[in-house]
């Protein structure tokens, strides 16, 4: 199942304030509800985990975040996210860009969802990933 979604935000922040944090994944990671950082892997990439509750199911996605594409004079930053469940067939994989700018900016997300995430429906999961996001972006604007 592939959910793509749009979401604005603020943060009050210069353009170049938003893309030095965004490409703090050690601080970012955290921001997602459920997210942790595992380990560093690498410059711009880290073993991430998420505790997803979807309707009466919880779920654990294990994973990489890796900055795939960043540029300073765009203020846009590209993120992969692949994970697999934790103890079943799923997985979550997603490209995510940031576009910054004076005061916010704005998050494109291109998730594909297989497995028990996406047996809940189309419905469901973009409800959930809608959540995480606009929740994300709103702990964003605090760092």
């Amino acid at each position: 199942m592939a959910v793509i979604l749009e979401h604005p935000f603020t943060t009050g922040k210069p353009a170049d304030e938003g893309y030095a944090t965004i490409l703090d994944l050690e601080r970012v990671v955290p921001c997602v509800e459920g997210g942790s950082v595992l380990e560093t892997t690498g410059p711009g990439a880290v073993k991430a985990q998420i505790h997803v509750k979807m309707g009466a199911m919880s779920l654990t996605f294990t994973g990489t975040v890796e900055i795939v594409e960043q540029d300073a004079d765009a203020h846009k930053v590209v993120m992969s996210v692949k994970s697999k469940e934790a103890g079943g067939q799923g997985h979550a994989n997603a490209e995510v860009a940031f576009q910054l700018a004076d005061g916010g900016g704005t998050i494109h997300t291109n998730a594909q969802i297989t497995g028990k995430a996406a047996s809940m429906g189309e419905g469901v999961v973009t409800g959930v990933l809608d959540a995480l996001i606009t929740d994300f972006s709103g702990k964003l604007a605090q760092l």
